[in-house]
């Protein structure tokens, strides 16, 4: 459990699921973080509950107050074997509440797990507009390392994806 000035960043529960598909579904809405163009129903946010409580996954809430005001994931990038110490991070901050170093502290958890899975690598993708999550993750040590042009239509806009990286830690044949 880390403690921000803010938030108190632990894992996440059953009970912060219908928090977490507020803070996601408005993002959904009025928002281009996530391309997704439907709001989640209950049912798939506890099904990526249920993906992410096993080994080498990991969900994060930011609890304000007892309010959970952001989430963050750490996914499986592929299911292929050899991606299997490369992970992708997902952080959504509601709105009233960015800007207070929640992302931050919810990425730094993060990585924190990502680490005890010896991960070596991960990857985030995020949209070209979304300056402020560009930077949070620069601030983090993560480098821009690809851009895909055009790949998404929202709000009748062809939308850019932005892919950074960072590296963790280095493995030998021993270890893997």
């Amino acid at each position: 459990m880390t403690t921000t000035t803010t938030a108190t960043i632990r894992a996440a529960a059953e009970a912060d699921l219908p928090a977490i598909n507020a803070i996601y579904n408005r993002e959904v809405t009025d928002g281009v973080a996530t391309w997704d163009t439907v709001p989640w129903t209950d049912e798939q946010r506890l099904e990526w509950f249920n993906q992410h409580r096993m080994a080498g996954a990991a969900a994060l809430v930011a609890e304000v107050d007892g309010a959970v005001v952001g989430f963050a994931d750490l996914s499986f990038y592929k299911t292929r074997g050899g991606y299997r110490f490369t992970r992708e991070d997902t952080v959504y901050v509601a709105p009233d509440h960015q800007r207070q170093g929640i992302g931050r502290a919810l990425l730094e958890a993060l990585l924190v797990e990502a680490r005890s899975y010896m991960v070596h690598a991960v990857i985030a993708r995020i949209e070209a507009t979304n300056e402020a999550s560009i930077e949070l993750h620069r601030a983090l040590g993560f480098e821009v390392t690809g851009e895909e042009r055009e790949a998404g239509y929202k709000f009748g806009e062809w939308r850019t994806l932005t892919q950074m990286q960072t590296m963790l830690a280095t493995f030998n044949d021993e270890v893997c």
